[in-house]
């Protein structure tokens, strides 16, 4: 701590077709705060996000070419105790994050101690891959709330749900509601420690 700033280390935790408005916003939101955030990917290495967007007539979201992001470390140098907190954007990445031994042995540290996690659109499917969500109440992308009940948690359709260190939301609409309620759970997480 400097000058009354706690100073925390986020992972933020994405690769390949992240979704690029959760993946920045993030970062610069908590980088604000005067905290250090670390972007993992499989590999330290550029990866291309994407831009999901909803079209007139469209079903479902499409999906556009984002920003090149750089990742600070790969999945095999995280050293997941270095860490305060865990951010995972949606996109398309969860889903293969989640088949990843190593990315959910990342989730599932933060998991087992109850520490902060903020969740994004699809993010929450390497919550689930991770650990027990059972009885907890989450949000996530819409189309993901058969997963969610498969876990045996509960899904609500709403801006931002904060269920112990878990905040979660359905999307990047909702950016600004999550990393609110996020760094209002850091805070509160950390200034309790000391």
């Amino acid at each position: 701590m400097v000058e009354g700033i706690l100073m925390l280390r986020i992972l933020l935790l994405t690769g390949d077709a992240g979704e690029a408005q959760e993946i920045y916003y993030a970062k610069y939101r908590l980088e604000e705060e005067g905290w250090q955030v670390h972007i993992a990917a499989p590999e330290r290495r550029a990866f291309l996000s994407v831009v999901h967007d909803f079209e007139p007539g469209f079903d479902t979201y499409t999906e556009k070419p984002g920003y090149r992001v750089q990742a600070d470390v790969g999945l095999a140098e995280v050293q997941a105790d270095q860490y305060h907190g865990l951010v995972l954007p949606g996109g398309r990445a969860p889903e293969y994050l989640r088949n990843r031994p190593r990315a959910v042995e990342i989730v599932r540290h933060f998991l087992e101690r109850g520490m902060p996690i903020a969740a994004n659109c699809h993010g929450p499917l390497l919550i689930l891959a991770a650990g027990s969500v059972r009885g907890k109440t989450l949000t996530c992308f819409p189309d993901l709330e058969p997963e969610i009940h498969a876990a045996s948690a509960n899904f609500v359709n709403r801006d931002v749900v904060v269920d112990g260190p878990l905040v979660t939301v359905r999307g990047w609409p909702d950016n600004g509601p999550w990393m609110r309620e996020f760094v209002r759970l850091l805070k509160q997480t950390y200034a309790e420690a000391r």
